[in-house]
Parts: C-alpha cells; structure tokens; sequence
C-alpha cells in the first residue's frame, strides 16, 4: 500500500490508520484493477473454496471507510475466505464491497446481523447475499474474429474462463455475439473491468459488455441459430461428441513430425509423450488423458481430448498425441496449418478440453 500513490489531501487521516493497521496486523492486501483484496485463499486455509452462496454484498459504504474498520466488522460474525473493496484513483472507496466466507452459515449470519449496521454516525450500510453473477456477454466482434483467437485475448485479459460461445449477434448485423463464463464473481468482474476499460483492443468496433442477461440467455436458447464455436476448458467433460460423416483426415501423424522438428531447432530436446484412456464409450469415443514432457521446459502440458476409433489402423493413442502436438505447435507460435486435420473431422472432439491449461506454456 504505498502511501506515495495517494493523493494527500484527501482522507489523509482514515489512509493513516488503515496503515497502521496494516503493519500490525501483518495482513495482506493486494490492490488490482480496481480493487483492494484481502484472502482469496487466506492464509492457512486449507481446501476447496467456499460453495457458492458464501458471499455477500455491502453496498452504501461511505467513501472514507477502509479494510481497518470493515475487516474486523465482518469477521465478527464469521470466518473470512475474501474480502473485497472497489476502490477509485484517488484512493477512496467506490461505496460497495464483497466479503467471502468459509460457508453459507456465516453469509447468512452476516446479513442478519450486519444489514443496516450504523458503520458511522447516521450512516449505515446494507448487506445482503451477493448474486455471484459468473456469464457475461460481448456484443459487437466482428465476423472474422476466431474463437483461438478471442480464448486466447481473454485469458490475457483475466484469470477464470471456463468457457466461450460464439453467435451471430441479435442486435447487429455482420456481428457476433460472445457469452464468457467464469469460475467466480470476481474472476467476471476483473474480465469485465478491463474489457470494458479498453485495456485490450478486440474489435475495431465498440463492444458492449455486460452481465449476461436471464432474458438474452434465453433467447439465445431457443434461437434457431446454432452456436458458431464453443470452446470447453480441462476439466469439463461433455458427453460423447456428435458423430460428423465427414472423410477422414489424412494427415494424422505430421503434427507430430513438426513438433519434433521445432524442437530440434530450438534445442528443446525431444518431445516425450504419456497418453491414458480414462473413458471409453459404448459408441466408439474414448476420451484420452495426455501428456507431453519437452525436455527445454521445466514443467510438462497436459490435458484431455477425446478420439474415436475407426478402420484407418491408427491407435487412439496416436490420435491423442497428435491432437496435442498440434497445440503445443500453436501456443509455440508455429503455424500448424499443414498439419490440422478437419476440424469436422470424426476423430477429433470440436471441444480441445485444454483452455487456459496450454494458455501459457510451463503452466501444468
């Protein structure tokens, strides 16, 4: 928290004692895009997150309030997860805050006691659970916007998605529409901050980002209109993928060939590849865990896709290690364009179950 950032004529007194605070207490407040976080784990938790419904909203704050009396307030009826404090340039408060607790019991808690608090003379707050809104929309990209290329400028832009779907846009023409979810409230929120911020420049055109409304939702759903692309990260499994009677490709294997090429040249070492079946399904699918250790890289890239078993002589396995060559091969930066088979082809899932996994290379 350096004090130098502050401007000194405003709240002086309150920025103070927040430091103070602060250095007796020894805890740690991170400030980024907008807001002031405490937790998120805490320290020492141990665990999964809190389920959902473990939030709450404070709205009405006054403006000089800080960490140093709200923190202490809240815990007081709870064990806190997170703590969340919008903030301004100037360094006082936007007037609303979010607080996380370790259960459902202690947000509850928190309401009934703490709705309507007196935080100071004549002024007090409201509590009440948080919404936890987790989709939002992005209205505007233009038609020869990729799915890659959109997931991969979202994950510069936050942390958290879980997925992207793309359709031709109700509102514009030559347009589509993009529907973000994400893991949290606030992995949304930091996305739609800096989206909306102009941090990063996606489309030509203005964008119109927004929570994700129920209405729009359903229209969507009940479009006629097929979804363009939809991208899945690891983890999430969909059902067997729909067969697509298409020819099959004929250049399975080559991915490969250039993976190990670019190695070569880049003086990696060769790739060593480690692929299991972990589903297999009545109708021929088999969904693959792999691996792939380059021996130039600390850490190996992993992830799920899933292969279907045809009459060509080519194993699953080899089918799974291809699809993964071909990752590795554009999050290196190469262009795999000779070696990527249909991309309706039968063999290989639309969905690559890797997302944010293969975002950034090292990550595991």
């Amino acid at each position: 928290l350096p004090l130098q950032t502050w401007p000194d004529s405003i709240n002086q007194v309150n920025k103070m004692a927040l430091l103070t605070w602060v250095k007796e207490t020894g805890i740690d407040l991170v400030q980024i895009n907008g807001q002031r976080r405490y937790g998120g784990p805490p320290p020492g938790w141990v665990g999964d997150p809190p389920p959902a419904g473990s939030e709450v909203f404070i709205g009405k704050l006054p403006q000089d309030v800080y960490e140093n009396t709200l923190i202490p307030l809240f815990q007081s009826v709870g064990k806190l997860y997170e703590f969340r404090l919008m903030m301004t340039f100037s360094g006082l408060n936007r007037g609303f805050a979010y607080a996380k607790y370790s259960n459902r019991r202690s947000a509850k808690m928190a309401v009934t006691a703490l709705n309507n608090f007196e935080v100071q003379k004549g002024w007090s707050i409201l509590v009440c659970k948080s919404t936890e809104k987790c989709e939002l929309s992005m209205d505007g990209l233009a038609t020869s916007l990729s799915r890659k290329h959109l997931e991969v400028l979202l994950q510069e832009a936050a942390e958290g998605i879980l997925s992207i779907t793309l359709y031709p846009s109700p509102y514009q023409k030559q347009a589509q529409l993009a529907v973000l979810k994400y893991s949290s409230h606030r992995a949304a929120a930091m996305a739609k901050k800096s989206l909306m911020e102009g941090n990063m420049r996606i489309s030509e055109e203005d964008l119109r980002v927004e929570w994700l409304k129920p209405d729009l939702k359903q229209k969507l759903r009940c479009s006629e209109e097929k979804p363009l692309a939809t991208w899945v990260p690891c983890g999430k499994c969909p059902g067997s993928p729909k067969q697509v009677h298409v020819p099959p490709s004929p250049v399975l294997g080559k991915a490969l060939d250039l993976l190990d090429t670019l190695c070569w040249r880049r003086h990696l070492g060769t790739p060593l590849f480690f692929t299991k079946c972990v589903q297999a399904n009545p109708d021929g699918w088999l969904r693959f865990w792999c691996q792939v250790v380059i021996p130039g890289y600390p850490l190996p890239l992993s992830g799920f896709t899933w292969v279907r078993q045809d009459v060509s002589g080519a194993s699953g396995h080899d089918k799974a290690k291809d699809v993964l060559a071909m990752q590795v091969l554009r999050i290196l930066g190469e262009s795999s364009r000779r070696a990527s088979p249909n991309p309706t082809s039968p063999h290989i899932l639309e969905r690559w179950e890797f997302g944010a996994l293969l975002g950034r290379l090292g990550a595991n």
